[in-house]
């Protein structure tokens, strides 16, 4: 009879011990799986000898599943980046079927006219500002957008005062911005989609060279807002206004005045 409780323990404790052993490998497998994503890569679809260039027909894009951590993420090229590849010439032998990676492609230097450079107008120079998400209209400003620069500045009070006045102006008018971030507006892809920047802390703007002069100084000297324009206009309000508290309490009235008449007339 203590012979087969015994044998019953044993075997229940095997039981036992194989659940629990079941029970963890299930939990590493899903670790496992849960540390793996999907990428999409650009593999060569035909043999390549080496000075040979990249071109549309000669790659194409697979799905690959990878672990977070695989050593070779970095240097393989996902299929979004084609654009900066086609056209570029190879190392050496690649191997139909193989995956394209940085390593593969030659190295070559820029002829100076691509990038931001072939976006600035003759006669403008492009100049990057900092902004914050309140100065970029909640970061919703984008490429070839045009905005007006609105500076406010502490000054001596002009009537000789040693205290200091707090002032806000219209600096310039219609002004476009050529990237935001490191967006400068390019169309990707053959769908011609748009690839927009998640955030930014900086816009580029074009902008003449006296103006640049002028911009540099006022950044350092108070805060840039930038007040974005309906893409159709282009026009430039001739009457403007330097904004100070004394000025503020007297004309708030009259704000008031021109927002209801502007209310009735439909605009």
């Amino acid at each position: 009879m203590k012979q087969k409780l015994l044998l019953l323990g044993a075997v229940f404790f095997g039981v036992l011990a194989f659940m629990f052993t079941f029970h963890q490998i299930s939990l590493e497998k899903s670790k496992i799986q849960g540390g793996a994503h999907d990428m999409y890569l650009i593999q060569v679809t035909r043999d390549l000898a080496e000075n040979d260039k990249i071109t549309e027909d000669s790659i194409r894009e697979v799905k690959i599943r990878r672990f977070r951590n695989a050593n070779d993420g970095g240097r393989e090229i996902e299929y979004e980046k084609k654009n900066m590849v086609i056209g570029r010439e190879v190392r050496s032998l690649i191997q139909a079927g193989s995956l394209l990676q940085w390593t593969d492609l030659k190295t070559s230097l820029s002829s100076g006219r691509s990038g931001l450079t072939s976006l600035v107008r003759p006669g403008y120079r492009a100049i990057s500002i900092p902004v914050d998400a309140t100065s970029s209209v909640t970061g919703l400003v984008q490429p070839n957008n045009y905005v007006d620069l609105i500076g406010t500045f502490r000054f001596p009070d002009a009537r000789g005062d040693s205290a200091l006045d707090t002032i806000t102006l219209t600096i310039l008018q219609r002004v476009r911005v050529i990237a935001t971030g490191s967006d400068m507006g390019l169309l990707v892809g053959s769908g011609n989609q748009e690839m927009r920047s998640r955030g930014y802390s900086t816009v580029t703007l074009e902008l003449t060279p006296k103006e640049v002069e002028m911009i540099i100084f006022a950044t350092q000297k108070g805060r840039i807002t930038l007040s974005l324009r309906n893409y159709e206009e282009s026009a430039i309000t001739k009457e403007l206004q330097s904004v100070n508290w004394d000025y503020l309490q007297k004309n708030i009235l009259n704000y008031t005045r021109e927002r209801e008449t502007m209310m009735k007339s439909g605009k």
